[in-house]
């Protein structure tokens, strides 16, 4: 057994690591660790998850934003994006269309767009959850005051996807302009748990200036954070972006940083991410068996897919919503999972011990 080996049973065992440890296990893994650590966090997802992969909706209902993340294709500085909101008629038929395809989550994702008001996500909300009360909502539309995301919870939202991007005060300055702070993100996110959504966070791989330092600060700040859902992907570069010629992000450290978290995280709701389906055609099966358990097909109409592009080469920007959700479950297939047709709630280990043990598992 290999030193970084036992690091990676240490890590099993204990599910965390020091800083330390951490930059050591990403700088140097070898292929026959990468192996040993992949084979154990598709296990640890699989004796939690069993094959079933859950499904979220996306629908992108806005590409306005009033940020200017450097790294970002629909920032507010770029005059060339073709800017479109939906309605909420056109959101609540791609929920309808989403639902007939067996979707059970729904997620409202979009750029800052300070033309919704408070009001305007209440209704919203209110509506999704009248029509579709089997059905979880996650939002994921930035950084609000603690009296928003309380007046959305009560609404009936259930759960808030919030990327924190980098957990260094440093770096994320080097992504983001002043007026954006680490400090306030993390203030959304420990906010946000309070309240008592389920919250996902998550980060780049492969952003620009970023250190395996970078990398294992945010290992230990999702460990401390302990969110229900951790999105990570390989940074893509846009071409309208400062970072327009920037290297894009490892496929092979993002799915490392897959199999730690799950190692780190065994309850976690992990995406393979459209990311990483990007980077590599076969980059979301890659994740699944690097211990992901989440994929995020596209319920937005294929009118304003190609709008959102936070990255150049998104895939799936022409498919109908029924081609990208049979398109997955084809490919889960393949691998030798399915598709859940349920919310896929986040569970902690005892209550999926109860579960398995009521089941007769």
């Amino acid at each position: 057994m290999t030193e970084m080996q036992r690091l990676i049973d240490q890590l099993e065992e204990k599910g965390e690591l020091t800083r330390e440890e951490y930059v050591a296990l990403l700088s140097q893994l070898n292929k026959e660790d990468i192996q040993y650590l992949r084979v154990k966090a598709c296990r640890v997802a699989k004796e939690h998850f069993g094959n079933r992969i859950y499904t979220r909706g996306l629908i992108e209902f806005t590409n306005y934003c009033k940020n200017d993340c450097y790294y970002c294709g629909i920032r507010r500085s770029n005059r060339a994006v073709d800017r479109y909101r939906l309605t909420k008629e056109q959101i609540l038929a791609c929920c309808r269309e989403g639902y007939q395809l067996g979707f059970r989550t729904f997620v409202l994702q979009g750029g800052e767009d300070t033309s919704y008001s408070d009001e305007d996500m209440i209704e919203l909300i209110h509506q999704i959850k009248q029509e579709f009360p089997d059905c979880a909502l996650t939002l994921s539309i930035g950084e609000k005051s603690y009296e928003s995301y309380l007046r959305y919870f009560q609404a009936g939202a259930d759960r808030y996807l919030l990327r924190h991007e980098t957990a260094d005060e440093a770096h994320y300055a080097k992504l983001h302009p002043a007026n954006l702070s680490l400090k306030n993100r993390k203030e959304c996110l420990y906010n946000l748990k309070k309240i008592g959504y389920q919250v996902g966070a998550g980060f780049m791989v492969g952003s620009p200036y970023q250190t395996y330092d970078n990398l294992a600060e945010d290992l230990i700040f999702l460990k401390e954070l302990s969110p229900e859902m951790v999105g990570i992907g390989p940074f893509l570069p846009h071409h309208q972006t400062p970072f327009a010629m920037e290297a894009k992000g490892s496929l092979e450290l993002t799915l490392v940083l897959i199999s730690i978290l799950r190692l780190m995280l065994p309850d976690a709701l992990i995406p393979a991410t459209t990311a990483l389906g990007t980077i590599h055609p076969l980059g979301r099966e890659e994740g699944i068996l690097s211990g992901a358990n989440v994929v995020m097909p596209n319920l937005s109409p294929t009118s304003v897919r190609k709008k959102y592009e936070l990255y150049d080469n998104k895939i799936c920007t022409g498919d109908e919503a029924a081609e990208c959700r049979f398109c997955l479950d084809g490919r889960m297939k393949k691998i030798g999972y399915e598709l859940a047709v349920d919310r896929g709630d986040y569970k902690t280990r005892m209550q999926t011990k109860l579960q398995r043990s009521s089941s007769g598992l």
